[in-house]
């Protein structure tokens, strides 16, 4: 066997340089390669995710939550959910994790060039969001950007000090909005659809990127297309249970396309094409 097919299999150590609580059940785990030639040398584009393995607590798919443009540091941010992300949650600045990749079609930076972005965000959601977004202002895109993200309560909010920085960026206006309100928030308090209506939207001259639980996806599409978004400016992300990365084991299948191949980046117009019952009003 070749030694890049080889490759497509085989974990490299990542050592975590810091961890970042973003809530009670969100961390950021800043990395990096072991080997330092191969960190120099990797590389990834926004939206892409790694498989993250530790011992005997199995391998899952992670999106990149970092800035391609930044290198360095490689940042995954991740909800605990299971075993393997428990495991994660419970360690710390000098251990190792495994990670290959990276894997799946990214988002297509190139088509968001020249247009305003809306981007829409529910919880752990905006963590491969949040490697579009900065890579969008690093690069200095100068249109307009519109950021809406929804959490369940105030003390859930995730990446608090990106939402700081970018409601602090001339063009760049971010909204937030939570499911149950706590002592002390003034903000908004509902569905992230209706911070749509406090957004001046041209959507003949805009893209739309969504990423989120199914039902605030389903009702974000519902909207935008009720407020004339075209279905191919309209870009979401699909989770589906992956086990291989490399569309091997076929786990993660959608009629016939597999969202670890050909996702898990998708427009509106292409899910119209497959039988996503979760997608359909």
């Amino acid at each position: 066997m070749p030694s890049q097919q080889k490759d497509l299999y085989l974990p490299r150590p990542a050592e975590i340089r810091e961890v970042i609580a973003e809530n009670s059940q969100i961390k950021t785990f800043v990395l990096s390669f072991v080997d330092r030639q191969y960190h120099d040398k990797f590389s990834y584009a926004p939206g892409q995710f790694l498989m993250v393995s530790i011992p005997h607590c199995g391998e899952a798919p992670i999106s990149v939550s970092s800035t391609p443009a930044n290198g360095g540091t490689i940042h995954l941010s991740v909800r605990r959910a299971g075993k393997l992300t428990e495991a994660m949650h419970d360690m710390k600045k000098g251990d190792v994790v495994g990670l290959r990749g990276p894997y799946g079609r990214p988002f297509p930076m190139t088509d968001l060039a020249g247009r305003d972005l809306l981007f829409v965000a529910g919880g752990i959601g905006l963590a491969p969001l949040r490697s579009v977004i900065n890579t969008c202002l690093a690069a200095g895109h100068g249109r307009r950007i519109t950021i809406l993200y929804g959490s369940r309560t105030p003390s859930d909010i995730a990446f608090q000090a990106d939402l700081a920085t970018w409601g602090q960026t001339a063009n760049v206006s971010c909204l937030l909005t939570v499911d149950r309100a706590e002592p002390g928030w003034e903000g908004d308090v509902g569905l992230v659809t209706a911070l749509l209506a406090q957004c001046c939207l041209a959507p003949r001259e805009s893209k739309a990127l969504l990423c989120g639980p199914p039902m605030m996806i389903r009702a974000v599409l519902a909207e935008l297309a009720g407020r004339g978004f075209a279905d191919e400016d309209i870009i979401t992300t699909m989770e589906r249970h992956m086990k291989c990365g490399v569309g091997i084991c076929r786990h993660c299948h959608m009629d016939d396309k597999l969202v670890c191949k050909d996702g898990p980046v998708f427009t509106l117009e292409e899910l119209k094409r497959l039988n996503v019952l979760e997608l359909r009003g």
